[in-house]
């Protein structure tokens, strides 16, 4: 069979195995469109060309978090295919450079055309308004390639620790979650918290090892466990009520993420589990599956470049003298679908024009150094949760973001993803 870019998604589809979970692939398709969906609901542009947070705005909305923050789900199903890919793909520097061709590519392009536009916007001194706003905001969403690197970084030895010990190896996690809140709010140690995008995301990574091998079997406790923890700590302790960021808010269940924020994921991980069987049954319909099949060939690039296409309907709107109605308005509900469609359409053509960085390529170059693979994804994802902090606004100025105690600038971060991609993808070895 050649490869999966010279066929059509319907091609794909009749040839899938009867062996494979097909509700795993709809569960990564729609735990996408719900992020891209929430990312264009949540954006409150004012005639004035600032992005709020409709949630900050209707802060009764903020409940909505609890189905709607679906990250966890993406996660989840990120742990099943690792484990998968890992045991059919055993030596590291193999199993990262598989996994990575199809995130890091389409990201350096990515990347690599905003930085350009950052580059001729601020140089032509119009990097104002809704354009100031778009660089920095364009590279946020970022963070989330930046922690699927360390998830793919640790499958092998977090996969072992599954095999030997199971439900207790997301017992370590999940205790280390509940230390790392303990010594941050009891004990006020500094910058603990950060420890929590390892442990917080690495448990919710970890459940979808459970779910290859067929150990979550009481999903219903799981959802219910989860529902009940996040709703009393929300109640009883420190956390805040929205599970995405809020601006201004002194602390977040996200950055740096929280206990809560764990619990909410089991709850959503019940819950999918749930509906596994009627799901299962949705997708074995032919043409839903050639519709999961086709999503799934141009996710990452669709979740890149979303927000692109957000920012530039509301910036033809401002610039052809529309008037933008006050957000959460009446008038600002009545035109939520028409301004949903509009970024959908502008994102099919940003799809249409960068979907090929995506696709797969044809040869495969087997082997190569562990360590240096190992540098090499360390590095991307670094360089990844940098720029995720700077964004491209003041690059001519050397602004600089921390990230966690480190200040870092977008160039930097640029060269540091650079550096890693090519370490992990060398071009030299042996290739069948």
């Amino acid at each position: 069979m050649g490869s999966s870019s010279r066929l059509s998604a319907r091609d794909l589809a009749a040839a899938t195995p009867a062996s494979r979970d097909r509700y795993i692939d709809l569960l990564r398709v729609a735990s996408l469109a719900v992020v891209v969906l929430g990312h264009w609901l949540m954006a409150a542009v004012g005639a004035d060309g600032q992005v709020g947070n409709l949630l900050a705005v209707v802060p009764e909305l903020q409940l909505v978090t609890w189905v709607f923050q679906v990250m966890p789900v993406f996660f989840f199903v990120g742990g099943f295919s690792h484990a998968l890919a890992h045991r059919s793909r055993p030596a590291y520097a193999s199993f990262l450079r598989a996994r990575l061709q199809r995130l890091l590519r389409p990201t350096m392009v990515f990347v690599g055309v905003w930085g350009a536009a950052a580059l001729v916007l601020q140089l032509a001194g119009a990097d104002g308004g809704l354009a100031g706003v778009a660089l920095r905001l364009v590279t946020q969403p970022l963070w989330f390639i930046g922690i699927y690197l360390a998830m793919v970084a640790f499958t092998p030895p977090l996969l072992r620790l599954h095999e030997r010990w199971g439900w207790g190896a997301f017992a370590a996690l999940a205790g280390g979650a509940v230390a790392v809140d303990v010594l941050r709010f009891a004990a006020d140690v500094p910058f603990v918290e950060f420890l929590n995008f390892a442990f917080v995301w690495l448990a919710v990574h970890q459940l979808g090892f459970l779910r290859a091998d067929g150990m979550i079997r009481r999903p219903a406790l799981l959802a219910g466990a989860g529902l009940v923890g996040a709703g009393v700590l929300v109640a009883l302790g420190p956390y805040p009520l929205s599970m995405v960021g809020m601006p201004g808010e002194k602390i977040s269940n996200m950055a740096p993420p929280t206990l809560a924020l764990l619990c909410h994921g089991l709850w959503l991980v019940g819950a999918a589990e749930l509906l596994r069987g009627p799901g299962a049954r949705l997708v074995a319909r032919a043409g839903v599956w050639r519709t999961v099949v086709a999503a799934n060939g141009i996710a990452m690039t669709a979740f890149l470049w979303h927000l692109t296409a957000m920012l530039g309907v509301y910036g033809a709107l401002l610039g052809s003298g529309v008037g933008l109605p006050a957000p959460a308005s009446g008038a600002w509900w009545a035109q939520v679908p028409l301004r949903i469609a509009a970024a959908a359409a502008v994102t099919a053509l940003l799809v249409a024009v960068f979907r090929r960085f995506e696709a797969p390529g044809p040869v495969r170059r087997e082997g190569g150094a562990g360590p240096l693979a190992a540098l090499g994804v360390t590095l991307a994802l670094f360089g990844i949760l940098g720029l995720s902090t700077t964004g491209f606004a003041g690059l001519l100025t050397g602004h600089s973001a921390t990230l966690i105690a480190v200040p870092v600038t977008a160039p930097a971060a640029v060269a540091l993803t650079l550096a890693g991609w090519l370490l992990v993808d060398r071009p030299t070895g042996r290739r069948r």
